[in-house]
């Protein structure tokens, strides 16, 4: 038998149900903005409580008008927190497995993918999928089994707000966890979204990228060209992350087609180049917008990452010297048209000289004594100091260190170590035998 109370409690909850089924769209909004309001946040056993043991009679409802409703996107933002609250109930996982009974991740990936949906809809969609994918592997790998990568990178790539874009940063690393099956899917769609136009979700992408890359633990090849291209941003803040990928990526099999690509921008293809000179003769304000050619931000963000490449490990410097690295730090020493590039190759090539003794040489007697004493004293503002004819003799260089190493292993010489005044960790080292110095100085 029943008591009074819980006859009460039935009454009511049969009514509210009443009332939710005979209410228009308004009605429901009102209700929906009700029932966020009070029962945010609560237990299943609160929402039982509340609704009499029986609020999975209301969820049903809920997913109902979610299939009938969801493509015209009206009141969806509110319909979706309401789910929402459900799904995210402590000590309830009932009402998670009622929502995918029915079909639920399939319609928030749907959601992603309609033009007509706004944003902030489509965000409470993605808040949804993260509180699916943070249940457990099975639910992360039933999102990536609907094809959710691909709705989700997608979305990612043409949302416009930065908060949206960290909520799908938060989902895509929730999937990259804890799903061995599906964790490559994750990282090839992470991969595929740095073309993409919008620098804050490259950015976001770079960073799930790093954890991604040491979960999966292989590289996949397309990786190479895709964050090297990413080095043409004028974003800082977007190629501060592309190198510190950069830096992982030289640990994995792709090291040697990473170094080969960093060195081969520095000397970009005449045909990249040359298509602006004319216009650079006759409009001045052309040469202005030169600043920003994707080609030569590559090239100094190539010089940069060069130089903090080699100054965190002596032996991938010694790999890029047989890549010819020095020729091309010099070739982008005499870019007259992107200061930029002059100024880091120029830091960087300081770094080598310092390094090596076959470098010092080879610099000195292509530069002549003169330009070389002015590179040594003012490395970081030289670009400012040299004339055209300078400029001409580091950008038609000939420079060829590799040839001369294949006769010296700089790899068994003996090494000098020395400490700088303002940084006990700053090294650099002397190579060559002292043979090689008396060579050079006859």
């Amino acid at each position: 038998m029943t008591t009074i109370k819980e006859q009460a409690a039935v009454s009511r909850l049969l009514s509210f149900l009443q009332e939710w089924d005979s209410a228009g769209k308004a009605a429901r909004n009102q209700i929906l903005s009700h029932f966020i309001e009070t029962n945010q946040g609560k237990t299943g056993p609160e929402l039982e409580q509340e609704f009499s043991q029986g609020a999975s009679l209301f969820l049903v409802r809920l997913t109902s008008y979610l299939r009938i409703t969801y493509m015209t996107g009206w009141g969806l933002q509110k319909l979706l927190k309401s789910i929402g609250i459900f799904l995210s109930a402590v000590s309830c996982n009932r009402y998670l497995v009622e929502f995918l009974e029915v079909g639920g991740v399939l319609t928030l990936l749907e959601i992603l993918g309609l033009e007509k949906i706004k944003e902030r809809d489509k965000k409470e969609s993605i808040k949804l999928l993260r509180v699916v994918a943070n249940c457990g592997r099975k639910y992360k790998e039933l999102i990536c089994e609907s094809y959710g990568v691909r709705s989700i990178a997608e979305f990612f790539a043409k949302s416009k707000t930065e908060e949206t874009q960290e909520e799908v940063q938060l989902l895509l690393d929730s999937l990259i966890h804890g799903n061995p099956k599906y964790h490559g899917q994750v990282y090839k769609g992470l991969i595929a979204l740095l073309p993409c136009a919008s620098p804050k979700a490259q950015q976001l992408a770079l960073q799930t990228l790093q954890v991604a890359q040491s979960i999966v633990g292989t590289t996949h090849p397309s990786i190479v060209d895709c964050v090297l291209k990413v080095l043409g941003t004028m974003h800082l803040e977007v190629q501060y992350e592309a190198i510190e990928l950069i830096k992982d990526l030289v640990n994995y099999d792709v090291r040697l087609p990473l170094l080969k690509g960093l060195v081969a921008l520095l000397t970009p293809p005449t045909k990249e180049t040359s298509k602006l000179q004319p216009k650079i003769l006759t409009e001045s304000a052309v040469r202005q917008l030169t600043a920003h050619l994707p080609v030569f931000l590559q090239q100094a963000a190539a010089a940069k990452t060069i130089g903090i490449l080699a100054r965190g490990d002596l032996l991938v410097a010694e790999e890029m010297l047989h890549l010819r690295v020095v020729h091309g730090l010099m070739a982008a020493m005499g870019n007259a048209d992107h200061s930029n590039s002059q100024r880091l190759a120029s830091l960087t090539l300081q770094f080598f000289v310092q390094m090596f003794a076959v470098v010092e040489r080879h610099v000195r007697r292509s530069m002549g004594n003169e330009l070389f004493q002015l590179f040594r004293r003012h490395g970081e503002d030289l670009y400012l100091k040299i004339d055209n004819i300078q400029t001409d003799i580091l950008a038609s260089n000939e420079v060829n260190v590799a040839a001369e190493l294949d006769i010296c292993d700089i790899t068994s010489s003996s090494f000098i170590h020395v400490c700088g005044p303002d940084d006990e960790n700053e090294m650099a080292y002397v190579t060559c035998s002292q043979k090689e110095d008396a060579e050079a100085q006859e």
